[in-house]
């Protein structure tokens, strides 16, 4: 009875997805641009494995093999030669659905050297996600080395083509994952669904290869403000029939409201599945603490550093281990626990319940039931879980031409400004360019150098403009340096133009030409200069020794009057009457000064001696009776 009530709760864990969840198929556009009888605009669905190209587009010949139509076995050279040539179009292949595995179409079909393949449904109805296939009835070594883009068309669309090939006509496929992710703003959303679990398989060897090599870029978008990221984790409840049972208690925690299946699938050894549950719980609690204190990031050290120090395989996945990560990344265990909570209480986990509840599907995104998922931009990543993939997904989220730098790196950037600078402008003197590359492919945008902004069209013409724009390559200006004089045509109060400098002519960017002041007769008119042009100047002097005068444009000379009316002999006059004046105020005041101190002198004196130029002077100060 144990095993069978065991294979019953197993089974009720994988079917609950399907049986009541909203799955939704991820989409993109597929155009047929020629030949005309077919051309139009299809709808695709974007297979689960592989390598999307979200954010870009790839145009292909579509090409029908005469054998191995359904790509079941590898195709001989005989059957058809899927490598594009030199200078041809890429070729995508078109096979037919059924007897294999899509999975296995896409990599026959990959070794061959298609760049995409094209699997036409076998009969009429609503397109569906081609998923991998589960674990046990394959082999899956070769999985996570498709890298092809894959795409599901109808029936109808595939009758279609093949009766055009049939007829000799080339057909022609656009297809198109630049509107596959919204960017309704310019921060990206994501989630990641994952597993503590690290015993279930390939798929948790690569999801934990994953988090390794994601964690640097996740890092630096978060730190950024690029995007948003929120881990979450799938939990299932126990049918209340079996809530007593020893599977359930095995497995779940809270009286069986939430559970996960048992990592090895044997419940007689091992851990079970509710030392799963709870150590996705501690993780997201951890989250939840690192976001309260702005480092939400640091969950991807936690969930490395946990892989790492507490696998199953050691016997280490437990709470002590998971208390010192905690405490190596200077986290209170404390206020991790508190979030916990009670695993044994009779009641609701608010952490879980809300992961629950976020498992359900809303607008565009269908319910959560697949491990491990992304959802970006509350849309369902489709693809290889790969650095470089999901990396390309991300970025294809905002809005073109806004994504980060880190979008352009080796690994997914198109490198099509390396030939002919993709056809953009470009100022080779400083090796400032318009072109960008992105994952999208390239861009002709004027580009901001060092706090300078350039605008035009990006292809023929950029101008640098604001006020910084000189102290970088001169503004594209004309500049040169003569007879250690240096002239430039940069104006910074201008914000923007090129200007030749006063005594120059020309456009100002390419050239400035030195205007002959002499020649033009627009310096040194007067009748005794000389006129001796200078680089982007001149000099005056005179004839015979005469003294030249800028202000007045003229010469003078000492005891001779020139033609202004003003000569040496007025200059002379002039000084002889200003210096006889001053000696004759200086007489004046001399002698006044005398004739004052005089008659001081001579009052004092009087009071005791008389003076022979005076009269007697009546003494009113001495009486009589000290005669």
């Amino acid at each position: 009875m144990r095993g069978n009530v065991g294979i019953v709760v197993c089974v009720w864990f994988l079917v609950w997805g399907s049986c009541f969840g909203r799955f939704v198929v991820e989409k993109n556009s597929l155009r047929v641009t020629s030949p005309a009888a077919i051309k139009g605009v299809y709808e695709c669905a974007i297979g689960n494995f592989g390598v999307p190209q979200y954010g870009g587009n790839m145009i292909g010949v579509v090409m029908y093999p005469n054998a191995n139509q359904k790509a079941c076995r590898s195709f001989d050279d005989v059957d058809a030669s899927l490598k594009s040539k030199p200078g041809h179009m890429p070729v995508f292949v078109l096979v037919d659905r059924g007897e294999c595995y899509f999975t296995v179409k896409a990599w026959q079909a990959q070794k061959a050297g298609a760049a995409a393949i094209l699997v036409a449904d076998d009969r009429v109805e609503p397109l569906i996600t081609m998923d991998t296939p589960e674990e046990g009835n394959a082999p899956v070594d070769y999985l996570q080395n498709i890298t092809i883009p894959s795409a599901l068309i109808g029936k109808l669309l595939g009758d279609k083509i093949k009766k055009q090939l049939t007829k000799g006509e080339m057909v022609v496929i656009n297809l198109d994952w630049r509107e596959a992710l919204p960017h309704p703003d310019d921060r990206v959303e994501y989630e990641f669904w994952t597993n503590s679990n690290d015993e279930c398989g390939p798929k948790c060897d690569s999801q934990i290869e994953f988090v390794k090599s994601f964690k640097g870029v996740a890092q630096i978008l978060e730190k950024k403000g690029y995007t948003q990221f929120t881990p979450h984790y799938i939990t299932w409840y126990c049918p209340e029939a079996f809530t007593l049972s020893t599977q359930c208690k095995s497995q779940c925690i809270n009286h069986g409201r939430y559970c996960a299946p048992d990592p090895e699938q044997d419940f007689s050894r091992g851990y079970d599945g509710k030392d799963v549950v709870l150590q996705n719980l501690h993780q997201i609690c951890f989250f939840r603490v690192a976001n309260e204190s702005g480092k939400p990031w640091l969950w991807w050290d936690y969930v490395t550093d946990f892989s790492i120090r507490c696998p199953m395989k050691d016997k280490k996945y437990t709470k002590e281990c998971a208390d010192q990560v905690i405490q190596s990344l200077g986290f209170d265990v404390k206020q991790i626990n508190k979030c916990v909570g009670d695993e044994e209480a009779d009641a609701e986990n608010p952490v879980l319940k809300a992961e629950q509840e976020a498992q359900i599907g809303q607008g565009y995104r269908g319910d959560v039931t697949i491990l491990p998922t992304l959802v970006i931009n509350n849309r369902q990543y489709r693809g290889k879980l790969d650095r470089g993939a999901v990396l390309k997904a991300i970025c294809s989220g905002f809005e073109e031409t806004t994504e980060p730098a880190i979008c352009l790196t080796a690994d997914i950037e198109t490198n099509e400004c390396l030939r002919n600078n993709g056809g953009c402008w470009q100022d080779k003197s400083s090796n400032i360019t318009a072109c960008r590359d992105t994952f999208r492919g390239r861009v002709c945008q004027c580009p901001s150098v060092q706090g300078v902004k350039f605008v035009g069209d990006g292809y023929t013409h950029c101008e640098a403009s604001g006020v910084l724009r000189c102290g970088l390559n001169n503004g594209g200006c004309w500049k040169q340096t003569k007879d250690s004089r240096t002239y430039s045509a940069c104006v910074d109060a201008h914000g923007k133009g090129c200007e030749c400098p006063r005594g120059f002519k020309g456009d100002g960017v390419n050239h400035c030409e030195d205007i002959d002041e002499c020649k033009e007769k627009v310096a040194c008119q007067c009748p005794d200069c000389k006129c001796k042009n200078t680089w982007g100047s001149f000099e005056c002097s005179c004839h015979d020794n005469l003294l030249y005068m800028f202000e007045h444009d003229t010469c003078i000379a000492a005891g001779k009057e020139v033609k202004t009316g003003f000569g040496w002999g007025t200059f002379w006059v002039v000084a002889l009457a200003l210096a006889a004046v001053g000696i004759g105020g200086y007489a004046v005041y001399k002698y006044r000064i005398r004739r004052y101190m005089d008659s001081e002198i001579r009052a004092i004196m009087a009071q005791y001696m008389p003076l022979d130029n005076q009269g007697e002077v009546p003494n009113h100060g001495v009486s009589q009776g000290n005669v």
